[in-house]
């Protein structure tokens, strides 16, 4: 395997790692405010159905889009690999 398709991978890698870290930090400091707050039962309940309902709508082009990146990623990395 050539140096290139090697440090290509790492860096893709290391990218993948930071954005996963960075959503996880975002919902930490969701729940931080929510404990905050004094979250109750029936929030809970409000924050759940409307996720529910939103949530095919606002993450699905994003997971579609980001399945996108890792396909095209994965063609290039083998291109570079078969020559």
């Amino acid at each position: 395997m050539s140096w290139t398709l090697i440090i290509f991978l790492i860096i893709l890698f290391l990218i993948t790692m930071v954005l996963t870290l960075y959503a996880f930090k975002q919902e930490e400091m969701k729940m931080k405010k929510y404990e905050e707050e004094g979250d109750t039962v029936a929030d809970e309940l409000k924050r759940s159905h409307e996720y529910e309902s939103t949530s095919v709508k606002n993450y699905l082009p994003i997971q579609g889009w980001i399945y996108v990146i890792a396909i095209i990623a994965t063609i290039v990395a083998f291109v570079i690999y078969l020559y």
